[in-house]
């Protein structure tokens, strides 16, 4: 089955539009009433007094291209089926909605379907005394030796100068010549790990594991090679030096265009590394990161460079009134604010004892060990980062005894200076409640009970800020017998102990707290909570080591 949110096939677009319309943030879009198979989406406050600016293409590209009608921008938008170019009459009908005296502009990207449909379109018009002017975009790279480039995503940038241009009044011919040298000063290049999803077919697995395409077309064609990393440096640097050898020296705004498939989080980082390519000193206008023109839920990305002039700064810059199009940002250093800490790190001086240092090795290779297994279990009952959060903590601890930094004969400041570091390099929720545990056993021990005594206290704390408790579904079915068993007989029953409550977690049917308690009763079934086995996993480690102590 394929992944994708549907009612009727037939009706897809023309829904998907309507929503289009709908959701406007301007309030100034209109649909034209026409036959159900045309669909053709204006503004509603033209008045043909200026030269009108049409695009479009297949629907799947959204935000284009009706997010980019509005005033400043596209005048109309011609929407086909998925992946499909309009009909020459659908075309041909929004040229004579909104063409008057002062003529029309059609923007086309430079694929077989949409050259034909709109060119003949275009001279049905003239044939009507219409002045019509087109237009190609053809800023694809990948295929340097293809006489018939694609249009991508730059294609955004030449609506953007030539509606400005339109808005400010200027003759058909101006603008279409400024499109023109949009056109000549625009390359573009993009990369995937994954193509798209189309209703009612399979999803293609043709991109395997760890790899990407680049060049991978806005329908899902082949890339024009396959690269086997999915490292963001090398790959905003590969895509950086091609860019370059086609553009040259100059000024340059970058659209950084999401294909639709990849996470806010990752744009982000790949906007990071854009900044600091062998590019970012010639970036003086950053448009995105943003899904601009995608290709449904691709996992992928594209680059594209314009080589600005003082007309090009000024037309992007220029507001407008649409649902898709970002403000341009200055590319500029990261702004640092000097700040000092005002954490107080609890006093203690390091020491030595060979001892502890054993065990707090066992805890920490331990938990480091079981990263892959923990995730995989939280991936099942939760968000798949426990492994991950608690082999993290680890790290950290395991660093500090490397570099003779732990109090490793005074228990109590040890307890409390885990605690500490805890809080500061455990992400969520874990961190907390694993600071928590330390420091108010920790404290609990300055005060003279036994370590068992202190441990059951800062399980107690935890339980307090935490909320949950036995039967919970989390760490503390391991831990709770565990320490008992430990204070009534000693390490080995702890180890068993534990064992047995994570074991427990796996058949209990509802989680009554942590990530757990919003996943159905189903995805749990059989399925052991991963803190817990966490807390068994290194109290058999200590077990097992002090049997070989004791031996």
């Amino acid at each position: 089955m394929s992944r994708f949110f549907f009612n009727e096939r037939k009706q897809l677009v023309n829904e998907a539009v309507e929503g289009l319309v709908i959701s406007a943030c301007q309030g100034n879009l209109v649909k034209l009433d026409t036959d159900p198979a045309i669909r053709i989406v204006m503004r509603n406050d033209w008045d043909k007094s200026r030269v009108a600016v049409i695009s479009g293409g297949g629907a799947g590209h959204e935000p284009a291209h009706v997010g980019f009608v509005g005033k400043g921008m596209l005048t109309a938008a011609v929407c086909g089926d998925l992946f499909a170019s309009p009909s020459v009459d659908a075309i041909f009908n929004a040229i004579v909605a909104v063409t008057g005296e002062q003529g029309c502009l059609l923007i086309v990207k430079n694929y077989t379907g949409d050259r034909l449909n709109f060119g003949l379109a275009a001279e049905k018009a003239k044939s009507l005394g219409l002045n019509v002017e087109m237009i190609i975009v053809a800023d694809d790279i990948a295929l340097p030796d293809n006489r018939q480039p694609r249009g991508i995503a730059g294609t955004v940038l030449v609506h953007k100068i030539a509606g400005y241009a339109a808005e400010e009044g200027k003759s058909l011919i101006q603008v279409r010549d400024l499109a023109q040298q949009a056109c000549d000063n625009l390359w573009s290049l993009g990369v995937a790990m994954r193509t798209c999803n189309l209703p009612d077919y399979l999803e293609e697995k043709r991109i395997k594991e760890g790899q990407v395409e680049l060049g991978l077309g806005i329908h899902g064609e082949p890339g024009a090679s396959v690269m086997n990393t999915q490292n963001s440096k090398i790959l905003i640097d590969t895509l950086v030096n091609t860019l370059q050898q086609s553009a040259g020296t100059g000024r340059f705004a970058v659209l950084v265009n999401n294909l639709g498939g990849v996470s806010a989080l990752e744009m982000a980082l790949l906007t990071r590394e854009l900044a600091h390519s062998a590019l970012s000193k010639q970036i003086d206008w950053l448009i995105g990161p943003a899904p601009l023109v995608t290709s449904l839920d691709m996992k992928g990305f594209s680059l594209s460079l314009l080589k600005l002039n003082d007309y090009f700064e000024q037309a992007l810059n220029a507001p407008v009134e649409t649902q898709g199009w970002q403000k341009p940002v200055a590319l500029k250093p990261l702004k640092m604010l000097a700040c000092k800490s005002v954490d107080k790190q609890p006093d203690y001086t390091p020491s030595e004892n060979a001892q502890v240092a054993a065990y707090v090795t066992a805890i920490t290779d331990t938990l480091i060990g079981l990263e892959s297994r923990l995730n995989a279990l939280d991936a099942k009952v939760g968000d798949g980062d426990t492994g991950s959060t608690f082999a993290h903590g680890a790290h950290a601890v395991a660093q500090q005894l490397a570099q003779q930094l732990l109090p490793l004969n005074d228990l109590p400041q040890l307890l409390l200076c885990v605690g500490e570091r805890l809080a500061t390099v455990m992400g969520g929720s874990s961190g907390v409640l694993m600071s928590i545990f330390f420091t108010a056993a920790g404290q609990k021990l300055q005060t003279g009970t036994t370590l068992v005594e202190a441990l059951l206290n800062g399980l107690a704390q935890m339980k307090h800020y935490g909320g949950a408790d036995m039967g919970d579904r989390t760490l503390i079915d391991a831990l709770q017998p565990a320490l008992h068993a430990w204070q009534e007989q000693g390490i080995q029953a702890m180890a068993l102990a534990a064992r047995e409550g994570a074991e427990k977690t796996a058949t209990m049917h509802k989680a009554e707290a942590g990530r757990s308690s919003y996943v159905n009763q189903q995805n749990l079934a059989g399925v052991a909570d991963p803190g817990a086995v966490a807390v068994a996993e290194v109290l058999a480690a200590l077990a097992e080591l002090e049997n070989k102590q004791a031996s």
